[in-house]
């Protein structure tokens, strides 16, 4: 399932995913880095994430139940569009665009500081 993010972030893709509490793990043989969450205590089942791009943010996430039953492949049993992984693409989605307001108030608090103390006092005039 993709979760497209047309907001730009003030930080990074890594940090984001990370901050929904995914894991970063990178493939042996390809090199490419993903994003895991395990649902309990064994590797298995996993939500994995792919992510596409940074602007717009793209994520790919499905449901990994197990491991590759064939050596030499990367076949799984993954669910896609089940509706454990729809309502994790929204838990996703809701702490990603949480956390991009967080950054605009960040944003806010900044240019408040650099202002003076009458102008903090009195609001800016442009």
């Amino acid at each position: 399932m993709k979760v497209i993010f047309n907001e730009k972030f003030n930080k990074s893709a890594d940090f984001l995913v990370r901050h929904c509490g995914y894991g970063q793990i990178r493939d042996n043989k390809t090199n490419q880095i993903s994003y895991v969450k395990r649902l309990r205590s064994d590797f298995y089942p996993r939500f994995h994430l792919y992510v596409n791009s940074e602007n717009p943010l793209v994520l790919n996430l499905h449901l990994d139940q197990k491991k590759a039953s064939y050596e030499g492949f990367t076949a799984h049993s993954g669910d896609y569009d089940s509706e454990i992984v729809k309502q994790e693409a929204q838990r996703i989605y809701n702490i990603i665009i949480a956390e991009g307001k967080e950054g605009e108030k960040e944003e806010e608090g900044k240019e408040r500081e650099e202002a003076g103390f009458w102008a903090r006092l009195f609001g800016k005039k442009e």
